[in-house]
């Protein structure tokens, strides 16, 4: 099965993906092979056709979209669960997550003859060459992108999610998640990560404004700190590299606040930046949270000449850093912000509940957003990195953290 699948996909278009897993599924006893990816806001699962979402949401008795929330196949999806679902025909039927790495893409729906531990491993097998399929192909595809969008995306969004790294992403060392909205109409808001060696870099950026000269000056932030910090540029001066490269094109016109940030995997020291941002928080056990201030220097692209401070705090393993936005904390609906103080408190109550970092985020844009009535007036974005500790193992320390798929009968 994985063998001739593997061969056939190196000159396999994205629309034919669906009917060549079904076939090659079938060769080990896995039938009825359906795939159903996440939508960009992970609220819906839609299914992947081959024939383009209006076509398949018109066929008749095809069930196209699922929700996340009050579904099985959407229980499967948040808690990275191998899931039995009932079926009518006498075979076994199951909800398998979709995921590359970590990032969780969607599920798989699947037919068995037999249940069993050999069964369970070839359907996870399956899994995870799917989604490296989907994941190969996803970037000049068109047809992915219509299926995972559920409303018109406006152009400075279009431009920041080509832009933006995965939202998640972890090594043993650190799982990190990240998240924008409003996810259709995103203006100047950006984060980025990076990894070198042991050192972890992360930022964020809010450039003035909620249109697409926003969209366009995070950009050339974003492009201006990884090309500087590939060149070797020391965190204390990669912000004014980032403000040169601003007021070239702009001048004192435009500009951008942001957290510059290192973390060293080795010893969970933290060193970073504050460019006229939010200062980072830290939350530690689970139980409690600290701001991590910092003497912050002008935002990039004002052209203050303030000094920049380089500042440092010394991690435990299993601390969060939490960087972002001001459209989280300081949004108002009817007068009231959703607010710090609900904020952390939201991360610190759901990570009790044992969540991995990705759906923990999740729910809290699903919070955030209804706290506001489904509409933001300014961008919110949200970059968590958890570090697990200078000597990990891989093998155990990434399945409660980062969704990996487990057994659930």
């Amino acid at each position: 099965m994985l063998a001739g699948l593997l061969a056939e996909s190196h000159l396999m278009p994205f629309e034919r993906l669906p009917s060549r897993v079904a076939e090659h599924a079938a060769t080990a006893g896995l039938h009825d092979v359906l795939i159903y990816l996440g939508d960009l806001q992970r609220h819906v699962l839609r299914r992947l056709t081959g024939h383009g979402q209006d076509a398949a949401q018109a066929a008749s008795g095809s069930t196209t979209e699922l929700a996340v929330e009050g579904t099985v196949a959407g229980r499967a999806y948040q808690y990275g669960r191998v899931l039995p679902t009932a079926r009518e025909d006498g075979r076994y039927g199951w909800w398998v997550p979709l995921l590359d790495g970590t990032e969780r893409l969607g599920v798989l729906h699947i037919a068995t003859d037999e249940e069993g531990e050999d069964v369970r491993e070839d359907m996870l097998a399956l899994a995870s060459l799917v989604a490296m399929l989907v994941v190969s192909s996803r970037d000049t595809s068109d047809a992915y992108a219509r299926l995972v969008r559920v409303q018109p995306m406006n152009v400075a969004a279009e431009m920041q999610w080509t832009l933006m790294p995965p939202r998640s992403y972890a090594d043993g060392r650190v799982v990190i998640a990240a998240v924008m909205e409003p996810a259709y109409e995103i203006g100047g808001d950006a984060y980025d990560y990076a990894t070198a060696g042991d050192t972890i870099h992360l930022s964020i950026f809010d450039a003035m404004g909620h249109d697409t000269a926003a969209g366009l000056t995070a950009n050339l932030a974003v492009g201006a700190c990884r090309n500087h910090r590939r060149q070797g540029t020391p965190l204390e001066d990669l912000g004014d590299a980032v403000e040169q490269v601003l007021l070239k094109q702009f001048g004192p016109s435009r500009y951008v606040t942001g957290i510059l940030a290192n973390l060293d995997t080795a010893t969970g020291m933290l060193t970073w930046v504050n460019r006229g941002h939010h200062p980072p928080v830290v939350i530690r056990d689970g139980r409690w949270t600290t701001l991590l201030h910092c003497p912050p220097a002008h935002p990039m692209g004002s052209d203050l000449h303030l000094p920049t401070t380089v500042c440092r705090e010394q991690l435990q393993p299993g601390d969060r850093i939490v960087l972002y936005t001001d459209g989280i904390t300081e949004a108002r609906t009817r007068g009231e912000e959703f607010g710090l103080s609900r904020f952390t408190d939201f991360l610190i109550r759901h990570h009790a509940d044992g969540l991995s970092v990705p759906e923990t985020l999740r729910r809290l844009t699903r919070a955030h957003l209804s706290h506001h009535n489904n509409q933001l007036q300014d961008d919110a974005t949200i970059l968590l990195c958890e570090w697990l500790g200078p000597r990990v193992d891989t093998a155990t320390s990434a399945a409660p953290l980062a969704g990996v798929p487990t057994a659930d009968r």
